[in-house]
Parts: C-alpha cells; structure tokens; sequence
C-alpha cells in the first residue's frame, strides 16, 4: 500500500499532472485507492480542502481517499517523537513536527500498516529547521519513494489519446 503526502498532490496538480493536462493521473489515483493499492489520510484531506482550487475540489469529492489515523498508529507516536528529539533539530522543528502536523501522523500511519510513504521531500537534508518525513521515516523503519516510483511500481502507464 501506499500512502501519499499532500506534496505530491499538490505538485502534480501544479505542475507535470495538471488536471486539464493529465487526467489520466487523477483517474489512476481513484481507481489505485478502490483496489486499495493508494490512499492519504484525513489531516492530508483537509488540508488540501483549505484550498480554493481543482485539487480542493478533487479533496472534496473524494472524502475517502482520506483515512482516519485510529489507535493502530498511536504506538508509533513516542517512538517517532524521542527519534526527532534525539536529532537536535530547533525546537520550532520540533513542535511543528510533533504538534497534529500531518507529517507525523503520515510517518506513524505507515509504520503502523506497513505502508510505502510517497513524497517529494529529500533524505538526509543537515537541515535542523524541518523534520523531513524520509529521515522520520528511516527512523522507524518505514520505507518511502517518490511519487514517479510508486507509478513505475505499481506498472502504470499514462498514453496519449489520439
């Protein structure tokens, strides 16, 4: 399974798989997350629902792509915070991490179901203003790619209509 970060939809919608450009993408997103394959969760919807745009729109209409974070997670949720302590990042780091940001709960949700995190943020940055979701990953033993592997894993393929 694969659990997506809303920086990969954003960035698809902003820029290589724009909604009037790549339809096919979205298309795939729905159909992946009705066999169960892909999925986001709640504070990733909503989120994206503050916006006012298609991808607030798509948000919207598509509730369940969303799933909720459920006591499952919540075991992973000291782990994850002794981890980020541990590592010396700023204290805002620390507290936008760990407050109900959905980084956190992203990292925590996977661990829990064995998911695939898909995000476009980098491993390994030094940065100590931001936790970034791959070394929280890393952390907890939870593997993440990004969003063009997961398309290659999962063997889609997008093709021009003529």
């Amino acid at each position: 399974m694969y659990l997506v970060d809303a920086n990969v939809l954003i960035e698809a919608k902003n820029r290589y798989y724009a909604f009037d450009i790549a339809p096919g993408f979205w298309t795939w997103l729905e159909h992946a997350h009705e066999q169960g394959t892909v999925f986001s969760i709640e504070k990733v919807g909503e989120e994206l629902r503050r916006g006012d745009d298609e991808l607030a729109e798509w948000a919207e209409k598509h509730r369940m792509f969303f799933h909720p974070i459920d006591d499952k997670a919540v075991p992973f949720f000291a782990p994850l915070s002794v981890w980020a302590q541990s590592q010396n990042f700023k204290q805002s780091a620390l507290d936008e991490f760990s407050s109900d940001a959905a980084d956190y709960l992203l990292v925590a949700h996977a661990a829990a179901y064995s998911c695939t995190l898909v995000t476009h943020e980098v491993a390994g940055s030094g940065s100590l203003k931001k936790v970034k979701i791959p070394d929280a990953c890393r952390a907890l033993d939870v593997t993440w790619v990004s969003t063009f592997e997961m398309l290659r894993r999962t063997g889609v393929s997008f093709g021009l209509r003529r």
